[in-house]
């Protein structure tokens, strides 16, 4: 699994922090969503995934794997 976010249209809600927070982190400037973590191993998907369904913006996307 590949994750790509859109920090535009991240609102800073931090939600993905909470959730994730081995892969996500916020800009301290802004408070938008840092990638730490572009490929997760298969081991966090489930925390992933339900990170992207609780970003109230939508601006975490999972890419599936080969």
């Amino acid at each position: 699994m590949e994750l790509r976010v859109d920090r535009e249209r991240c609102i800073s809600a931090g939600m993905c922090v909470w959730t994730a927070p081995e892969v996500f982190d916020q800009d301290t400037g802004d408070g938008r969503v840092v990638l730490l973590n572009r490929t997760p191993a298969p081991e966090q998907g489930p925390v992933v995934r339900e990170a992207a369904q609780v970003c109230p913006s939508g601006a975490i996307t999972l890419v599936p794997g080969d």
